[in-house]
């Protein structure tokens, strides 16, 4: 796996449209009822970078990260500003935003994951790019905040504690996080006018999984 622990330009990236894909197969039977398939366990995410550029020194920028990352070769880190966090965008992190499991006495690493809907009905997402930085990561044991005894894994999300937490014990965290992403295009069609402007039509980012 080719993954470069960088990440895209932060003010281009806040321009960017996209979001979760889901792949659902759809049979339509003679009886005008559907079966339907979820052949992804998980959603992808999909954007299009080419929206958050607004100069040429911006559009430069985005070359310059293409082509250090050979196209579609290398993966990388992209703040989705729409969710980066564990709660809502307009709270700050907390430490109880996210469940992440519940102690029994021997296991020491919970990995980082946030609930989409309800633990009846929802979807829970692993989260494997966590930010690195002071209160970026945020780790509670039944609500009391835990400043020390424990470690994250930037590459993978997961949690390490340095004594198992006891049985029965709620393990929760609160955290901001990247999209793990890579280039889905080998080319780049850049557009000049005839102020030497330039504009690319699409830029496509595509999510990947274990990297």
């Amino acid at each position: 796996m080719a993954f470069h622990d960088v990440q895209f330009p932060d003010n281009i990236g806040r321009g960017a449209r996209g979001g979760p894909r889901r792949r659902t197969q759809v049979v339509s039977l003679y009886s005008g009822r559907e079966e339907r398939n979820a052949s992804w366990a998980a959603s992808r995410r999909e954007y299009d970078v080419s929206f958050g550029i607004r100069s040429n020194d911006q559009l430069q920028q985005v070359v310059a990260f293409f082509e250090a990352r050979i196209g579609k070769l290398y993966s990388f880190r992209f703040k989705d500003w729409s969710d980066y966090k564990s709660g809502t965008p307009s709270r700050a992190i907390d430490a109880e935003d996210q469940v992440l499991g519940t102690g029994d006495g021997s296991t020491t690493e919970f990995q980082l994951r946030k609930l989409y809907g309800t633990d009846e009905i929802g979807f829970w997402r692993t989260i494997e790019k966590p930010v690195e930085g002071e209160h970026k990561v945020r780790v509670a044991l039944d609500a009391a905040e835990q400043f020390s005894g424990w470690s994250v894994d930037y590459a993978t999300g997961v949690v390490t504690f340095d004594t198992a937490p006891a049985s029965g014990v709620v393990v929760s965290s609160g955290f901001e996080f990247d999209v793990p992403c890579r280039f889905d295009t080998d080319a780049l069609d850049v557009t000049l006018d005839i102020e030497r402007n330039g504009s690319i039509s699409s830029i496509p980012l595509i999510e990947v999984r274990g990297e």
